[in-house]
């Protein structure tokens, strides 16, 4: 799946990139053509200006010709020696009435843009008059173009992107829901049998007390297959106080643990933090972290959980004194199948990320971590 979805992001940014630059370099030429058309067409404006007040030509029909179609869209600015404005042509007139600094705010524009013009004045032949100009809304547009166009490309790639990261996260929802009821599913004829046998034990003189431990596993093994049952369909969320909650499966998990390893859950002194969470999702949620605590931990060390009851929030932070996630490990702990133990699938950060974030619609995430000092993950969940 991810060399597939990194060559669709190759190709379309090689297609982006091309089209871009393909279009930017013919925008280029056809905006150096257009710019030195528009140059000409300006001379050839100029020159039937003087042809028509120059008196020794008999016949103007050709320069009243270029002047009319030669001057339909091209700005221009005419000045004399002493930049004094002379004239101006195809401006907002509304513009030119209503600021009295347009005109001189065009002219420097048009000094950046292209040099100017220099034409004798045809009624007076010892003064040279200048032409300043701008681009045409032709050229504008030209200009402008290769960036609409990118605008366009960037949009159809974050569109494609967006539908493909979709489509990979249904898939893998669908993945998950399917795997969890085919577990539930393969467990439930052997968990009945084992439940069988257990009663016919607790039946059979002396081994009460076998049955009594066997049951305790059986029961455990039915709380494994009621949670991924629940995993596989939408789980019923209900109102349960946190505090309890914790402290029971802190509890079990104690009495599974090293001597040397300590536990404490602080609530602060409220004892009744209540949200809404499904019960044993949510269970499955505190064991993993802290079994990933005490992986953490070389049979010794603290586990601390802290409950904080805020106005619209509940926070718990799980905290220990372990080896520490790595920086460049952070971002990845959460992914299936990373672990850095040498057993294990790597499922059950990951598991109880899309528990906390899908089910329960609040947040799972490595409040802080330091090498050789600890890890805390914090779980948000919202009232």
């Amino acid at each position: 799946m991810f060399p597939q979805l990194f060559n669709w992001r190759s190709s379309l940014a090689l297609v982006a990139i091309a089209i871009v630059t393909g279009t930017i370099f013919y925008s280029n030429f056809l905006a150096k053509r257009i710019a030195a058309d528009e140059k000409q067409k300006i001379e050839q404006w100029l020159q039937a200006v003087t042809d028509i007040n120059d008196s020794n030509i008999s016949s103007t029909n050709l320069a009243s010709k270029i002047l009319t179609e030669n001057s339909q869209d091209i700005p221009m600015i005419t000045v004399n020696e002493k930049d004094s404005i002379l004239d101006h042509y195809n401006l907002d007139t509304f513009k030119i009435k209503s600021d009295k600094h347009y005109l001189a705010n065009k002219l420097e524009e048009f000094k950046k843009t292209y040099p100017p013009i220099v034409w004798k004045n045809p009624f007076n032949a010892t003064q040279n008059n200048k032409v300043y100009y701008g681009e045409s809304t032709l050229l504008k547009q030209i200009r402008y173009f290769p960036i609409i166009q990118l605008l366009v490309v960037a949009l159809f790639i974050i569109v494609t992107l967006v539908a493909i990261s979709t489509r990979n996260k249904s898939t893998q929802n669908q993945v998950w829901a399917g795997m969890a009821k085919e577990t539930a599913h393969q467990l439930g004829t052997p968990l009945s049998s084992l439940q069988g046998w257990v009663e016919m034990l607790k039946d059979s003189e002396g081994n009460e007390k076998i049955a009594a431990e066997m049951g305790k596993d059986v029961e455990r093994l039915k709380l494994v297959s009621d949670r991924f049952g629940k995993i596989g369909s939408t789980p019923q969320l209900e109102e349960a106080n946190i505090v309890t909650q914790v402290e029971s499966m802190v509890a079990y998990i104690k009495r599974r643990s090293p001597e040397k390893v300590s536990f404490e859950v602080n609530d602060r002194g409220d004892h009744e933090i209540t949200a809404m969470i499904n019960a044993p999702l949510f269970d499955w949620v505190i064991e993993n972290l802290l079994k990933n605590a005490l992986d953490a931990m070389d049979g010794h060390g603290s586990i601390k959980v802290l409950l904080k009851n805020e106005p619209t929030q509940v926070v718990i932070d799980v905290t220990d004194t372990g080896k520490g996630i790595s920086k460049k490990n952070i971002a990845s702990v959460f992914k299936p199948g990373f672990t850095t133990k040498k057993r294990g699938w790597g499922l059950g950060l990951s598991l109880s990320k899309r528990i906390i974030e899908q089910y329960h619609k609040g947040e799972l995430f490595v409040k802080s971590s330091e090498l050789g000092k600890g890890t805390t993950f914090r779980i948000v969940l919202r009232k």
